[in-house]
This record gives C-alpha cells, structure tokens and sequence, in this order.
C-alpha cells in the first residue's frame, strides 16, 4: 500500500480489520466490490487508505440520497464499501460497514444532529492537562460519551511537568472515574510514556479527545517518534494552549496501532447518552437505586441514600450538581431529536409519495 502513515501498512489486518467486519463485507465482496478506511475526512471528500493505496473518495449518489443524517455518512475510522478507480486515484463510497464503537457529540449550532468524531475506536484517550486548564466537570462530560462509544476510556494526565500536587490531582480524578484507569504523562519530557504501550498494539484503533491546549499534539509526536502534528505554544497567564488540530485523521503509529487525532473540544455537547451516563455516574445512580421509595426525586423525601451522602460528605456536592445538569441536558436532548426525527420521517414519506405521483404520470403518457 502506498500511504502517507507512518510505516505504511502491508495488509487490511494492520489497519485493524477483523472478523466483524469481514463478516458484513462478504456480500459486497461477491458483488466485486473493494474494502477502505477512512484516514481523513473533509467537506464530504475522503482520504481512504485501501488495497489499492490512498484513493481520494466521495459517496455514491444512491447513499447521499438515502441517508437520513450525518451519521450516515462516514466518518474516520469507518470501513467502506469502495468501487476503485485505480488510475485515477480515486473511489465511490458505496456504503459503511456497520461500527463496532462510535465517539459521537451533538453536532455544533442549533441543528439537533449526531457528529460522528471517531468511529471503530478500542480505546479512547480521554487527555486532560494537570495545569490551571484541569477540570474534572468537563472530565465527567467526556467520560459520559466515552462510555457510550463501545470503546474503552482510559484517562491520560497530560503536563504532568507542570503539577504541584499530583497525588491531590490523582484522587480528585479516582472520584471521578471510577474503575477507569489513570495515566500521568509528561510527553515534553518523556515522563511516563511507557505506561501507554499496552494499548498499542498492532492493529488497535485509539483516539485522543481533549479540549485545546491539553497536550494532545505533543503526544502523537512522542508516540509517532516524528512532528506529525504541528505545536502552538500555551497562552501565557493560564496555561491554555490554541488550537492546532483542525481536522480529525488516522495515524498508523511504529509498533503498528492506529490513532485518531481530533480537533481540541471545549464545548462537547452530549447526544444521546443513556448508557454511557450510566457508566460515568455509577457511584450516584447505585445511591439512587438504594432509597427508600423508588420515584425518590432526591429532594426532601425520607430515607433519600443520595440526600444522606451529600450530608456526610461521601458524594461530593459539585459532583451531585454536574449529575444534575447533564441529566437534564440529556432530556432536553432526546426531546429535541424525537421532534427532529418525526420531521424527517413526514418529509421521507413526502418524497416517497411525490415519487409514486410522477411514476404514474410517466406510466400514463
């Protein structure tokens, strides 16, 4: 394969392809089509590494069409049906495999949709830094999504150069993440990359999300051993940095992983997260399920474990309070998209019913 990754891959298999997705290829294999990943996406244009090399590829009419919204489309890190156009250098997206984990947030503006950021990732890097930009409210929001995605989250302390009190830092993140497991890095200096290499072995796909200035740049070049990524110096008087990833990309790393790199998020809006809140909130929804009456609102009622907790001091109030808000983000999200799929479903059957009218007009000519 010709390839812009690093150590360009030699098979499918090092570009994480496995059973699963063989599995839901096989029909479009006997139909003579080929298979890709998407390594870059931009503007409905997509950079897809495949048998045949780097193919420039966009979607068949026949997918934009029946496509109900952007998570129909792919995203990077998806498997593609592809028909190739070998000389050209170019590709028709036919379809996208079926995803064994998506990373997904309500996309940006007023618009009630899904924005695919990674797709059939094993393990997410959630990267927060350990200067004045540490927040464990926006670590929580993170956790939630990451949850939800099917992959597993792992916590990456970036900066740690720059902490005074690590030990303090790392048990206000253990009440946090709960059984998620914490790594303290310094990739400027080199300090604590080792503990990394369990998650990258050949074939395995991680993505890093973290907001600007977090560290994540520094990161993929440590890990890459070359400056893929380019650097922007941190904001002086708050340790913030700017953004330098604009776009999300697939990196094939040394020892053979995959990484996709993803453009800093401080406002991540949650989308459709139920389990995922589950699994980030474990500790309060365990308290819920021990009051006394099961429609306990955890205001006043008797024999409330969550109101008790929050009066001994075991769940910490901030932390209660973050529950609460991304609880009610949630339902005024679903309600949100439940009005925005009726519409969609209205104008499908519009469409459909203004088809059959001019098919009959033909017929009758």
């Amino acid at each position: 394969m010709n390839s812009h990754l690093q150590n360009e891959p030699k098979t499918l298999e090092e570009l994480g392809w496995n059973p699963h997705f063989a599995q839901h290829f096989a029909p479009y294999a006997e139909q003579g089509y080929s298979v890709g990943r998407i390594t870059l996406e931009h503007k409905r244009l997509y950079r897809i590494i495949s048998e045949y090399g780097e193919l420039l590829g966009e979607v068949s009419g026949k997918l934009r069409y029946e496509a109900t919204g952007r998570d129909d489309f792919p995203a990077v890190g998806d498997w593609v049906v592809i028909a190739p156009r070998e000389l050209e250098k170019k590709a028709t997206v036919h379809a996208v495999l079926p995803r064994i984990s998506k990373f997904s947030r309500k996309a940006a503006g007023d618009t009630v949709e899904e924005q695919i950021v990674a797709a059939n990732v094993d393990t997410v890097f959630l990267v927060n830094a350990l200067n004045n930009d540490f927040n464990l409210r926006r670590m929580e929001r993170y956790l939630v999504l990451a949850w939800e995605s099917g992959a597993t989250p792992v916590i990456v302390l970036s900066k740690a150069d720059l902490c005074e009190d690590r030990p303090a830092r790392i048990a206000e993140v253990e009440a946090v993440a709960i059984g998620v497991p914490i790594h303290v890095v310094s990739a400027e200096h080199d300090e604590g990359m080792e503990q990394l290499a369990p998650y990258l072995g050949q074939g395995q796909t991680i993505a890093l999300i973290g907001s600007s200035g977090v560290g994540k740049s520094t990161l993929i070049n440590k890990l890459s051993g070359v400056d893929v990524q380019r650097i922007s110096e941190v904001r002086e008087g708050d340790d913030r940095g700017r953004h330098t990833t604009t776009h999300r990309e697939l990196f094939l790393l040394p020892g053979g992983a995959l990484l996709i790199d993803t453009p800093g998020m401080r406002e991540l809006q949650l989308w459709d997260a139920q389990a995922g809140f589950h699994g980030a909130f474990e500790d309060i929804e365990e308290l819920a399920a021990a009051c006394r009456f099961h429609d306990c609102r955890h205001d006043r009622e008797p024999g409330c474990a969550i109101q008790a907790a929050l009066a001994d001091g075991t769940l910490d109030k901030s932390r209660y309070t973050s529950y609460q808000k991304l609880q009610r983000e949630l339902a005024h999200q679903a309600r949100k998209e439940d009005a925005r799929l009726q519409i969609a479903e209205r104008n499908k059957w519009k469409q459909i019913n203004m088809s059959q009218r001019q098919n009959k007009k033909r017929n009758k000519r």
